[in-house]
């Protein structure tokens, strides 16, 4: 039987550990943890962003994150947390188990955008 996008974000979820926005607030103040914004461009642009998070889209995470390739980002390094979010958590946990398997071993789902603004996250545009 194939295996449904509800079946990779239950498995993703088993591995990727979900957190507060305020957990997340504090993991950036205490550890340094690099917030990402796995949203498409057009989706950041509506809202803006996590102040100081950075914006990889859920399509370009492999390559932004292969120190190999030369899309890489220095910002994303094996040993500092990272905190992943999206419009609602499935592409965070998606994108979390993705850096899982190439070697990331800090990594957290903060679910949506919205869970960090209505939190009274600082948001950016």
């Amino acid at each position: 039987m194939a295996i449904t996008y509800k079946d990779m974000v239950d498995a993703a979820n088993k591995l990727v550990p979900a957190i507060s926005a305020a957990e997340a607030a504090e993991l950036v103040k205490s550890a340094n943890a690099l917030i990402v914004d796995v949203r498409d461009g057009t989706e950041v642009a509506a809202t803006g962003k996590i102040k100081g998070a950075v914006a990889i889209p859920r399509g370009s995470l492999e390559s932004r994150a292969d120190p190999t390739s030369g899309n890489y980002i220095a910002a994303l390094q094996y040993d500092r947390p990272i905190v992943l979010h999206c419009a609602g958590g499935g592409r965070a946990a998606l994108a979390g188990k993705t850096l899982i398997d190439m070697g990331y071993k800090n990594v957290r789902n903060l679910g949506g955008f919205k869970d960090w603004v209505a939190a009274g996250g600082e948001v950016e545009k």
